[in-house]
């Protein structure tokens, strides 16, 4: 039975190369060798993504521009497959205006949809804000479609930075710092919210390596259930991983239900999931085998009824 028939997108991690090395990285690696894929290979995946029906596709994982022709080939059969592509970038090649002006018309020209610019405290320790602007500037001037992707913690310190986007008027999104890869040794801050249901989107998300993931942002880091590795293109196609996904009932009654309902329903106080912040909730239900053997036995019976 699909209880997730939603439009099928998903995270493409090309390679886990990249030029900087950020303190709050989600995507650091444990120490092992950097993995890319063939072009070849990536140009095949897509058009097999194609096939299934797949409508958009996000390129992160290390920095993609780094293979910039590649990217440009990428971007080209996505565009021949009226599939919808983003570039997640740390936006170090924007130093001059200039520089940025041909980047971006090559992009704009090769038929990118998108460009996700990272900015935070911990990437300008790399790349000086005004590479940001600049991007930011050139795709307003080819009508290149952008966002800034703006990682904070919430601090006081980050309203700084906030205030340099707003002065310049620029499109952004807050998001939240993750505390998995590099970040899980941080301090976390308090949490000060209500009582949020902490539903996910649940976009799944591709390695260097092949191996498909239920969610971009956690996928890999569950490594005592490894609950959200969904397979390896090597063995199966990608309609048959997507269909895995869509088959998952927990997987849809984190999207709808959320993580709240499912920590109460599992005994969790509510003044104990109030401290969570999503991911972190989302490991503690789903990276500790006893939670999610009870969770799994509930999911079409208790658990399912456990509504308003």
């Amino acid at each position: 039975m699909v209880f997730d028939n939603n439009i099928r997108r998903i995270a493409f991690g090309y390679s886990t190369r990249c030029n900087i090395r950020c303190d709050h990285c989600v995507a650091a690696h444990d120490g092992s060798p950097e993995a890319k894929m063939a072009i070849e290979n990536a140009v095949q995946i897509i058009e097999e993504m194609a096939q299934a029906q797949v409508t958009g596709i996000s390129f992160t994982a290390g920095e993609p521009f780094l293979y910039l022709n590649d990217m440009k080939e990428l971007i080209r059969t996505c565009k021949r497959h009226n599939i919808y592509s983003r570039i997640v970038t740390n936006g170090y090649w924007g130093k001059t205006r200039d520089r940025s002006d041909k980047m971006v018309s090559e992009l704009k020209h090769a038929g990118l949809s998108q460009l996700r610019i990272s900015f935070s405290r911990w990437h300008q320790k790399h790349v000086n804000r005004q590479n940001i602007l600049n991007a930011a500037l050139s795709c307003q001037q080819y009508g290149l479609d952008y966002f800034i992707s703006f990682v904070t913690d919430f601090k006081k310190e980050d309203d700084a930075r906030e205030q340099f986007l707003r002065d310049n008027r620029l499109r952004y999104f807050p998001e939240p710092l993750i505390y998995f890869g590099n970040a899980t040794a941080m301090t976390r801050p308090p949490v000060f919210t209500d009582y949020p249901a902490h539903r996910c989107a649940m976009n799944p998300y591709l390695s260097p390596e092949l191996d498909m993931f239920a969610c971009c942002d956690a996928g890999t880091q569950f490594t005592k259930t490894n609950v959200f590795h969904l397979g390896n293109l090597e063995n199966d196609s990608v309609d048959h991983l997507f269909q895995k996904k869509e088959k998952n009932l927990l997987f849809h009654l984190i999207k709808t239900m959320g993580l709240s309902a499912m920590a109460s329903f599992l005994g969790f106080k509510a003044s104990e999931i109030v401290k969570y912040r999503k991911c972190d909730l989302c490991e503690a239900l789903f990276n500790a085998p006893e939670h999610l053997e009870q969770l799994k036995k509930s999911a079409t019976s208790k658990l399912l009824h456990w509504t308003r």
